[in-house]
């Protein structure tokens, strides 16, 4: 057996310090991550590793940032955030929330049985790619946090994934290198029925026990925007065209705008107070609504927008704005004490024309106005709802009479690019998932795509872009060289030979699944998968029985990376869009990692006859 020389103990000290770090959760990731890669590369400066017949180099350890791995879930980011820009799965997700009636459990069960029974025939990464926006969308339109949906999402996949010979490429990987070392052939549903009765077991706590286990989590600023109600006085200015033209009152109200509250309809001179009865719009009306900014947003992102994007009655001769539609941002201000605006109407105070934004709504705290937003004169206090593009909101930080609240900053839906956007997303999942290209290939193609198109601006992509992901996989990939190279991984497995020999063969199975398991949340799981499959070929034939039960064993273990986030690449692609922390992953995974153990440490002895 090897001995512990200081380069491998070093190597396991700085992968606890790392791992311990990760799990408090006290410094950031991403310093914890850039600490670990420079401690390995001071290491290898130090004690020179060879691996594979050369000398380790810096360039080895820092090959991780750009491994095609990392490469394939930055893109399908970006990606996931063109469909997001462009409200392309609104639709389905709304249409599952009316299936449903409104209930979570309804809306999410049937997608996520869907995802697994795809992941036994698809590749993981491109099926959860294709689930991820339809889940957030539906999350989004139920009101619920996408954290408690997304991690489900990566281990349904994982679970499903597990049952078939082509679910993963892990399973393929341990199949090649057993048939090569054993003589061993596995069939396509070689260890399917195992494998669905730990699935099965798996899927019970995923579906109705982890969601309760995950914490709702949300950037600041869908805090404080999704907890704020507060309506804003707007007016729809009704002209030739207007996809509210003809539209009729029906109990009172217009169901084309059930989202907002219609408190007057001005036709010439005469108002028309609510309830409304037999009122049919027409061209030259003025509809005066009380509406979140929610709504106000829906209505302006909408391909035939009920809301102006000029300026009509703000300025003198009509001006339109200079933002084109689809890039519009939407944000709030507040006019200040002393405000040059106060007591003035928005014609009168020339903020168009100063601004370049036009005001889309008026909140008033202390009452409601039941008349025209435009003849509203502006007290101090009161929020005005601005659209703008990017650099005219920006421009509003040094304005003296508004006071821009930041975190309020958020672009329009580019709604007419939706069916673009949804093209490129099903173009990359249908190319990788049936193999007519590497998925890195047609996840930077579809990346270019996105932003070539215009679904997305270069900005957004970059904003796009988890520097904890990238932080994460990079050093990972370092700590499991340092591993390999320093002799740590092999004297791991050849510990477990030494110590399980004499054991029952259902114990060393059990052992030799927990093993794997471990390691495969620190490594990859290709990589624990190649280091023990020769052992696990090895063990079998020593205690004198079939190899096929070891090698399965070491199939279901590689895919039991559920603890961290760095164990699989579905779990780095819902880290980001979940909100998910390290401990996120500890807290749901590692119950779900020991059910796994569990089950197959009693139904595969009863399985295989050991």
């Amino acid at each position: 057996m090897l001995a512990i020389d200081f380069p491998m103990a070093l190597t396991f000290l700085v992968l606890a310090a790392t791992v311990v770090l990760y799990a408090t959760e006290r410094y950031s990731i991403e310093i914890i991550a850039l600490g670990s890669v420079a401690a390995f590369l001071a290491l290898f400066m130090v004690f020179p590793s060879e691996s594979g017949g050369r000398a380790i180099l810096p360039a080895d350890l820092l090959a991780g940032f750009a491994n095609p791995a990392l490469i394939t879930v930055i893109c399908l980011l970006i990606i996931g955030q063109g469909l997001f820009q462009t409200d392309a799965l609104e639709k389905p997700a709304q249409i599952i929330v009316r299936w449903s009636r409104g209930r979570s459990h309804l809306a999410t069960v049937p997608v996520l049985i869907a995802v697994a029974i795809l992941s036994a025939f698809l590749n993981n990464t491109p099926v959860v790619v294709m689930f991820l926006p339809i889940l957030s969308a539906v999350a989004a339109t139920m009101g619920q946090s996408s954290s408690r949906v997304l991690m489900p999402l990566s281990f349904i996949a994982i679970l499903g994934g597990m049952t078939t010979l082509i679910g993963s490429s892990t399973n393929l990987l341990v199949a090649n290198f057993a048939a090569q070392t054993s003589g061993i052939v596995l069939s396509f549903f070689s260890f399917t029925p195992i494998g669905l009765l730990m699935a099965a077991a798996g899927a019970v706590y995923v579906l109705f026990i982890m969601p309760r286990l995950l914490k709702p989590r949300k950037t600041m600023a869908e805090e404080l925007q999704s907890s704020s109600g507060k309506q804003f006085i707007a007016q729809i200015n009704i002209t030739y065209g207007h996809p509210l033209v003809g539209v009729e009152s029906v109990s009172g109200m217009f169901p084309a705008l059930k989202d907002m509250t219609v408190r007057l309809v001005q036709r010439g001179e005469k108002p028309i107070l609510p309830p409304f009865e037999n009122v049919v719009l027409s061209p030259g009306d003025t509809v005066i609504v009380a509406a979140t900014r929610a709504a106000l947003a829906n209505a302006l992102a909408r391909r035939q927008p009920l809301l102006d994007t000029d300026a009509t009655g703000q300025i003198e001769n009509g001006e339109a704005l200079a933002a084109a539609p689809g890039t519009m941002t939407l944000a709030e201000v507040v006019v200040a004490p002393a405000s040059r605006l106060m007591g003035r109407t928005l014609l009168q105070s020339g903020f168009h024309a100063e601004t370049g934004c036009v005001v889309m709504g008026i909140q008033r705290r202390s009452r409601m106005p039941r008349m025209a937003m435009n003849d509203m004169r502006l007290e101090a206090g009161d929020v005005l709802l601005v659209a703008g593009s990017d650099d005219q909101i920006s421009g509003l930080r040094g304005n003296r009479d508004v006071l821009l609240l930041d975190w309020s900053t958020a672009e329009v839906p580019r709604r007419r690019f939706a069916p673009r956007a949804l093209a490129i997303f099903c173009a990359v999942v249908g190319l990788s998932a049936f193999g007519v290209v590497p998925i890195v290939v047609a996840a930077v193609a579809g990346t270019f795509a996105m932003v070539a198109s215009g679904c997305l601006n270069i900005r957004q992509a970059m904003r796009a872009i988890d520097s904890r992901i990238f932080m994460l996989v990079g050093a990972s990939l370092a700590g499991g060289l340092a591993l390999e190279a320093t002799g740590g991984a092999a004297f791991i497995a050849e510990g477990l030979v030494t110590v399980l020999d004499g054991s029952s063969p259902a114990v060393m199975l059990s052992a030799l699944f927990l093993i794997v398991m471990i390691l495969t949340n620190f490594l990859s799981n290709n990589a624990a998968a190649v280091l023990f499959t020769p052992i696990a070929v090895d063990i079998a034939r020593q205690i004198g029985q079939s190899p096929e039960a070891f090698i399965v064993c070491l199939i279901f273990a590689a895919n039991s990376s559920f603890a961290t986030p760095i164990g699989y690449q579905t779990n780095l692609i819902v880290m980001g869009p979940g909100h998910y922390r390290f401990s996120d992953f500890l807290r749901a995974g590692t119950p779900l990692a020991i059910i796994l153990w569990l089950t197959f440490s009693i139904v595969a002895p009863w399985y295989y006859g050991l």
